[in-house]
């Protein structure tokens, strides 16, 4: 099977600002329904967020996904069922497995009223197993853990390294067959990686890769400009190449385990990439 992209500009992303929220969705979420973009592999959400000091979402239920949050910027604050309460910031990932069921709350947690908004990346996924008992997990990845190079930001719990404990080091545990990786790239800087192993299943299948800019200059739904003021980044792969600015996501269908990615900054300012690679 050949490799193909799909391109997924920021422009065409589902927008929505609610004052408290400004959020961007890669695919279909609450009022924005696209039925060509409901979901990727095991990859279900993928909301790009932005909420107001001392406002957030109210306690809600979920049951059989499994959810994370990555921190860019601001702090976030989240407390379940589960007992967990947690304070978050840059660089953290917290991830719960909702299983038979789980009800959290997520806010702002700047101590300042009129602080600076929390900027984060929330992420589904489908999970290998239903009726999982409820679990939570915290890791916490510098910025050294990224500058010039993927870190293994999160694997399926089976994956070498993971290690079951709500806090540690290594990738945060999912029970999804998903990985992500997130790289801070500096300008004129190549990074190389190589398509990890599939999870489960036929070894000879196929992964499907999906990577996306965060869009660090602010929320603007409309697409970025490319004048060298935001991120620019090429990511080439069996043949295949894309341009992405910030907000920008590519779909890769058709990749291989082992098989090489190799991303470019070719703009101006520091790119903060996130990359996500799941079983066909």
């Amino acid at each position: 099977m050949p490799v193909t992209f799909q391109l997924r500009p920021s422009e065409t992303r589902g927008a929505a600002n609610h004052g408290w929220l400004k959020t961007l969705h890669t695919f279909s979420f609450a009022s924005y329904h696209e039925p060509a973009f409901e979901d990727f592999g095991c990859l279900r959400v993928l909301n790009e967020d932005r909420v107001e000091a001392g406002q957030g979402f109210p306690p809600h239920s979920h049951a059989e996904a499994n959810i994370f949050s990555y921190v860019v910027s601001g702090t976030l604050a989240h407390k379940d069922s589960m007992g967990n309460v947690e304070a978050m910031g840059r660089g953290d990932v917290q991830m719960t497995f909702g299983g038979t069921g789980i009800r959290h709350s997520e806010y702002n947690g700047a101590d300042d009223p009129n602080g600076a908004p929390v900027h984060f990346l929330q992420v589904w996924a489908y999970p290998t197993t239903r009726g999982l008992k409820p679990q939570y997990f915290h890791r916490h990845f510098a910025d050294t853990d990224k500058e010039d190079k993927w870190a293994h930001i999160v694997a399926p719990v089976s994956y070498p390294g993971v290690t079951n404990a709500r806090e540690g080091t290594g990738p945060t545990p999912i029970a999804s067959d998903l990985h992500c990786f997130a790289s801070l790239l500096s300008p004129g800087t190549t990074i190389k990686h190589d398509v990890v192993a599939r999870n489960s299943g036929d070894k000879d299948k196929g992964k499907l890769v999906y990577a996306q800019v965060v869009q660090t200059t602010g929320y603007n739904p409309r697409k970025a400009p490319s004048d060298g003021s935001v991120a620019q980044v090429t990511l080439a792969l069996g043949g295949q190449t894309a341009t992405l600015a910030e907000g920008d996501g590519v779909f890769i269908r058709g990749a291989s385990v082992g098989d090489e990615l190799v991303t470019h900054n070719v703009g101006r300012k520091v790119a903060e990439v996130v990359l996500f690679e799941m079983d066909a």
